[in-house]
């Protein structure tokens, strides 16, 4: 079951276009599917959404307004790691690595100095659990240093075409650092085309054995949307940010990328995310029984187009 999703969700986002086709898409003149119904009440500060499938923006709101993006920042690292690590690579985990993490009030995958982790499974500690303590011992060895690394991360950024994004840590501690909800929703996009982040970010535990080299560890997603039926993406949370979802969903053979910015609560951005996906997955039947897309659909529906 896992492997079809992954196969669907795979196909899409290559059909989508290259790494930067959300922001392509996000300035494209197409109309987004007829709805019976206007756009779902959204109070988070910014959102949006994306059918990946037809290149249509579904709804914005202040996407382009620059705002810090807590957690969603490790998508970003994991993508950096991707391209430079081997999963079987070893990291030594140090009393930096802990230390970063608890004193900066971070949310941690309980690692301790000395043990030693394969990047593989470190991917996991980062992204369910959102371990800054894995954030970090993945930055130093791969930057090497964590300034080195944010100087990659911003690499990527331009790569990508994210051009009101800026990385200042590996983490998404509150720093001068900013996204917008269109770029992270091309960051997004691009990491899901790697079968691996695709794969991990879609798990809901993660169990790693005691071994001579590490003691045990437990990560759980924190993800919520996956009980929905998302394959994934990224959870994010700090008081300047507020509350923050990255999200992917497979909805009636259209693949939806969508993102959830300063939301109120840990529920809203959730109950935000699955109201936007049930409103999108309706006017898709909506469109397939009426059998077409007017040309003014996307302002008739209450959607926003840059």
């Amino acid at each position: 079951m896992r492997n079809g999703v992954l196969i669907a969700l795979a196909a899409a986002l290559v059909t989508a276009g290259a790494a930067a086709a959300p922001a392509q898409a996000a300035h494209t003149t197409q109309a987004a599917p007829t709805k019976t119904t206007q756009a779902p009440p959204v109070t988070a500060r910014e959102a949006y959404l994306v059918d990946t499938t037809e290149g249509t923006v579904q709804f914005a709101k202040r996407e382009t307004r620059r705002v810090p993006v807590a957690s969603l920042t490790k998508v970003m690292t994991a993508y950096v790691v991707r391209r430079q690590a081997r999963l079987d690579d070893v990291v030594t985990i140090t009393k930096a690595d802990v230390r970063h993490a608890t004193a900066g009030g971070a949310t941690t995958a309980g690692l301790r100095a000395g043990e030693r982790i394969t990047v593989r499974d470190l991917l996991y500690g980062l992204m369910l659990p959102s371990g800054a303590d894995a954030a970090h011992a993945l930055a130093e060895r791969y930057g090497p240093g964590t300034a080195k690394f944010v100087v990659k991360m911003n690499g990527a950024a331009r790569a990508l075409g994210l051009r009101d994004t800026r990385y200042a840590n590996p983490d998404g501690l509150p720093s001068k650092g900013y996204s917008t909800a269109r770029d992270q929703a091309t960051l997004a996009m691009a990491a899901l085309r790697d079968p691996v982040i695709a794969s991990i970010a879609q798990t809901p535990k993660r169990v790693v054995g005691k071994s001579a080299l590490h003691r045990a560890h437990v990560w759980r997603n924190t993800n919520d949307l996956l009980d929905d039926g998302a394959v994934g993406l990224k959870t994010g949370f700090t008081n300047q940010a507020g509350y923050c979802l990255s999200f992917a969903a497979v909805r009636g053979g259209r693949t939806y990328v969508g993102v959830v910015l300063g939301e109120r609560s840990d529920k809203a951005r959730f109950a935000t995310a699955r109201r936007l996906l049930d409103w999108v997955s309706e006017g898709a039947a909506s469109e397939g029984a009426t059998g077409g897309v007017g040309e003014g659909a996307a302002e008739g529906a209450g959607i926003t187009l840059p």
